[in-house]
């Protein structure tokens, strides 16, 4: 019976070891594409914005280990079970049925162990919606089936982005079902905030290599942001079931210099975002501090020519005095003789 419970162990330990080489190595089986699915492998996405590293981070970091170790305990427990309780081995069972500290622990460890992953999970919870300060306004609006998206700070008035058909997409060299007619343009390592709604059902923002999954919701307009860390094209698609064209819903991002920003804005008849009251009244404060302060504003004005100095500690007159520049009254006509 030994000899039959070792084998099985030790089949067992290299199914662990083979699965757990191809999980580690499961990158090496395809190279990895930036910004869209490769076939053959495994994990997530390559990274492309501060948010999605951080989701790598909890993904690979905390939560993989800890499941594969809960994994790896309960099928250690199956087959000590299956192998020293069956009835051949253990003919006579035994008659209890509890034990208090095996239940105490199997209550207080998967609570630790929550707790654990909650402390991460709010930090980036906490991440997403701690919206640095912004460079870019991007209103993306959901539609059945395609997108409209504006750029308010540019007056950039809203366009279509529909799927790109398949010969279009064979003649660029472009994935199919991915590329958009009219990508979402967006300068490099700038922060971009997004307010997505719907227009008529619920749709879902969903970008991958940058961590973004924001429902379109008719009514309401949710806001995330991301900020891209390199220059390239990004697909993403609409990740909440919407009708019948559903899958044909692409999402592309496209991720260029200032210059080519500023060019593509300009081909849009879009120009500079105006300066908003905070900008003018910091550049106002700074063009007074370089010119050594208000003065001219803050002085008092000077008293007119021929005006009495006025004393600001004397009182207010009960009635208004003449004032010393009044014309006298004229003489009265002498009386008449008789």
């Amino acid at each position: 019976m030994s000899r039959v419970f070792e084998g099985m162990r030790a089949r067992v330990a290299g199914l662990a070891t083979a699965a757990g080489a191809m999980f580690v190595s499961g990158g090496a089986f395809a190279q990895e594409l930036m910004g869209q699915p490769t076939p053959g492998s495994i994990g997530l996405q390559p990274a492309a914005s501060p948010l999605k590293h951080h989701a790598h981070f909890f993904h690979d970091v905390i939560l993989m280990p800890i499941i594969t170790v809960i994994t790896l305990f309960v099928l250690a427990l199956l087959i000590w079970v299956i192998v020293r309780y069956n009835k051949r081995a253990n003919p006579v069972p035994a008659r209890w049925s509890h034990n208090t500290l095996v239940e105490v622990v199997w209550t207080v460890v998967p609570v630790l162990i929550l707790m654990f992953i909650a402390i991460f999970s709010f930090r980036l919870l906490f991440e997403y919606h701690d919206t640095p300060k912004v460079d870019l306004t991007v209103k993306a609006t959901g539609y059945q089936w395609y997108w409209g998206y504006e750029y308010p700070d540019q007056n950039v008035s809203e366009f279509v982005s529909n799927m790109l058909p398949e010969e279009e997409a064979k003649k660029r060299g472009v994935p199919f079902r991915l590329a958009a007619t009219e990508p979402l343009v967006v300068p490099v390592n700038k922060t971009v905030r997004v307010l997505v709604t719907g227009a008529d059902v619920i749709h879902a923002l969903a970008l991958p290599a940058f961590g973004l999954k924001v429902d379109a919701v008719p009514g309401r307009v949710n806001e995330t942001w991301f900020r891209a860390e390199r220059v390239g094209t990004y697909y993403g698609q609409c990740s909440e079931l919407c009708g019948v064209d559903h899958a044909f819903m692409p999402i592309e991002i496209k991720v260029v210099s200032d210059a080519e920003f500023a060019a593509w804005v300009a081909s849009k008849g879009g120009g500079a975002p105006a300066p908003t009251p905070t900008a003018l009244n910091n550049q106002a404060d700074a063009a007074n501090a370089a010119a050594g302060g208000p003065a001219d504003a803050a002085a008092p004005a000077a008293p007119a020519a021929g005006a009495a100095p006025i004393n600001p500690a004397a009182s207010a007159p009960a009635t208004p005095e003449p004032s010393s520049t009044t014309a006298p009254a004229a003489a009265p006509a002498p009386a008449a003789k008789q």
